[in-house]
């Protein structure tokens, strides 16, 4: 699929975020004395995993798979596109990984990588993203954008259009199914306890939005104050979301005036609105309910976008970065 050339900008009247307070106030900045672990070749390790026996995975930007156990890195696989989220599989010790260019892959623990799938619905999958893995294998993943490929996703962000879905891979009839269409850059997906919904980060539209299964129905549980990225479930009913820069005032005062935006779309990168430094980590509650929120105001590990809980250890990746980086909880 080619690239578009010019970007078809929705008319939205202008937004404000909800100010940093109460529970989203910068209160605990421990993010920003987190500790960093470098990685031995490559950047941008943009989601963390962390299996039951401590390995921690994350998939760079060169397509690197890597597992860091006991304080040592293994390049595990090259997949030939860009992994994003990545998921541990609990019933056979494999890796879930969302390609960005491939598609949905299984690495299996023989260093096998496995094409699941790369369509859905009669149209290829444009921009695999972030999944969470069912009790029965199902896998419910994020295809970002029917638009713009992860090369160009600041398109998709000033378009400001419904172009992404939520998808169903099931291993055991071997097909893909839409569960969710219309969705404004579906990002982290994570699963309720009960399996009955799943939370969805909508990038774009800067909401936490629960998608109701098998009906699809999508309901907006809270308007974030910033960008939300990567997400996952810790287990006990509660969730990570990371969220990678502050909401950008420039963009949001611009919703009103697309045509102005098409023009912004053409610009060099580095003329266009850019994402802030602080970034937050924040866990909520099945009803998006912010419990807790970590922050680093200074920006010392920028665009955090991943984010997974192992014990007492929260556990970040980036999609700038050349390492990952921890923090303990207590």
């Amino acid at each position: 699929m080619s690239v578009p050339r010019f970007i078809d900008a929705a008319t939205l009247p202008a937004t404000t975020p909800p100010p940093l307070t109460g529970p989203w106030a910068p209160t605990d900045t421990r993010i920003d004395q987190a500790v960093l672990v470098p990685l031995p070749a490559g950047h941008a390790p943009e989601d963390v995993a962390v299996s039951p026996d401590g390995s921690v995975f994350t998939g760079t930007a060169e397509g690197t798979i890597w597992r860091r156990r006991s304080d040592t890195f293994e390049r595990l696989a090259d997949t030939g596109g860009r992994p994003l989220g990545i998921e541990h599989d609990p019933r056979d010790d494999s890796l879930i990984v969302c390609d960005a260019y491939r598609g949905l892959l299984r690495l299996t623990p023989d260093g096998a990588l496995h094409e699941l799938t790369s369509s859905a619905a009669g149209t290829g999958i444009l921009f695999c993203n972030n999944a969470a893995i069912a009790q029965d294998g199902t896998v419910f993943f994020s295809d970002s954008s029917n638009r713009f490929p992860l090369s160009h996703w600041r398109r998709d962000l000033l378009e400001h259009r419904p172009n992404g879905r939520i998808l169903a891979y099931s291993p055991a009839a071997g097909t893909t199914t839409e569960v969710a269409t219309g969705l404004y850059f579906p990002n982290g997906v994570a699963l309720t306890p009960d399996e009955s919904a799943l939370l969805v980060c909508e990038t774009v539209a800067h909401r936490l939005t629960r998608i109701a299964l098998p009906s699809g129905e999508a309901t907006v549980l809270a308007d974030l104050p910033a960008y939300p990225d990567n997400m996952s479930s810790v287990g006990d009913g509660t969730f990570w979301i990371a969220l990678a820069s502050p909401r950008v005032p420039i963009a949001e005062r611009l919703l009103p005036h697309p045509r102005v935006r098409t023009v912004v779309a053409a610009l060099p990168t580095w003329m266009q609105p850019q994402p802030g430094k602080h970034t937050i980590a924040a866990q909520v509650d099945a009803d998006g309910t912010v419990l807790r929120t970590l922050h680093s105001p200074a920006g010392r590990y920028p665009m955090l976008t991943g984010v997974r809980q192992a014990g007492d250890t929260l556990w970040f990746g980036s999609l700038t970065e050349r390492s990952l980086a921890h923090v303990p909880l207590s």
